[in-house]
């Protein structure tokens, strides 16, 4: 666009920050590695701060080759759950104890991606690249990029009793939902990808598609979060946007451990009379 060469585009200095909470009401800033006191900020190579990066090895022992980043953002942690004493290298496990993944713009591409960061204690992060992009053939509902994400452990749904009232047992891998936008419509959708090592995934595509027309939701649907009941339904709480721009929360539902395809339900909101 002529004249917008030098604008500023809100967000796009965004970084990563830490807080504990004792009661999961009042929270504390914990300073991070960053000089900003952030915990994850976009990577420049021409960063001085960032010079040891250029030198970061993966797991494997191979010299990592990091894109630059124009921003940091929506962070989502991955808990592995494996005791370290039992974790074998041989790319079927994650290795590490806290995967972090968050949106970012790549440089020199303007590509929307989801970045990928390691550690062990939930303060210090080492970058690992990209987890999840756009397909190198462009092909697929999120040519035109991929953002925040939640991630769930694979599990499954054990009701012995039948009583409608089991429990959730978590098995291998796990699972990612995340907003896929695609280039045919400039539109956001929730999809999933499957992973058994938290760093190699494979898409399987839509799982919950815009709203039909004067719907609500039927200009885009994102920021999945997933919530496992006793009843062995899985529900997703995302955000909608309607035609206007108006947003809201929405929810669907999943019947199968599965978990590829949400049906909407229609919410019911209560109001206290105190």
């Amino acid at each position: 666009v002529d004249g917008m060469e030098e604008a500023t585009i809100m967000g796009m200095n965004m970084k990563i920050g830490i807080a504990l909470s004792q009661d999961g009401i009042a929270f504390g800033r914990v300073e991070g590695d960053d000089p900003s006191g952030a915990v994850m900020a976009p990577y420049s190579a021409s960063d001085p701060n960032m010079k040891y990066m250029k030198a970061l090895r993966d797991e494997d022992g191979s010299l990592l080759n990091l894109p630059e980043e124009l921003y940091c953002g929506w962070p989502e942690v991955a808990v592995n759950d494996i005791p370290a004493d039992e974790r074998i290298n041989d790319g079927t496990m994650a290795q590490r104890s806290f995967y972090m993944f968050y949106s970012t713009m790549l440089k020199d591409t303007k590509e929307k991606a989801i970045a990928v960061a390691v550690g062990d204690d939930g303060f210090k992060w080492d970058k690992r690249g990209i987890g999840i992009q756009p397909s190198a053939d462009g092909t697929g509902m999120d040519n035109g990029g991929c953002a925040r994400c939640t991630i769930v452990k694979n599990a499954k749904y054990n009701n012995e009793n039948g009583n409608g009232s089991g429990t959730w047992e978590n098995t291998v891998g796990w699972l990612m939902f995340y907003e896929g936008v695609s280039l045919e419509d400039g539109k956001h959708r929730v999809m999933a990808a499957e992973s058994m090592n938290l760093r190699e995934w494979t898409k399987l595509g839509v799982v919950l598609d815009i709203g039909s027309e004067g719907s609500w939701d039927s200009d885009g649907v994102g920021a999945p979060h997933l919530l496992r009941l006793d009843d062995g339904t899985t529900r997703m709480y995302y955000t909608g946007q309607g035609k206007d721009g108006s947003t809201a929360i929405g929810v669907a539902k999943c019947e199968d451990n599965e978990v590829t395809e949400f049906v909407r339900e229609q919410a019911v909101v209560t109001f206290s009379e105190e």
